[in-house]
C-alpha cells in the first residue's frame, strides 16, 4: 500500500514542479521554464507508464 502513494506523491511532486515552470513560460516569457516543463511532462508520461505497468502486474497477479 506504501508504495502506490509514494508514486502519487511522485505524480504530485512532478505536478508541482510543472505548474511553477508552465506558469514562468506562458506568463512570464521564461524559455528555460519551458524547457524545465517539457521535462516535467516527459518524467510524468515516464511515470504514468510505470504506474500502468505496475497496476496491470498486481491485476495478473491475481
Amino acid at each position: 500500500m506504501e508504495a502506490h502513494m509514494a508514486r502519487i506523491d511522485e505524480v504530485k511532486t512532478i505536478m508541482a514542479h510543472l505548474e511553477d515552470d508552465m506558469d514562468k513560460f506562458y506568463n512570464k516569457g521564461n524559455k528555460a521554464a519551458g524547457t524545465r516543463a517539457r521535462k516535467h511532462l516527459q518524467d510524468l508520461k515516464n511515470l504514468a507508464q510505470v504506474i500502468r505497468k505496475e497496476i496491470q502486474e498486481k491485476k495478473n497477479a491475481g
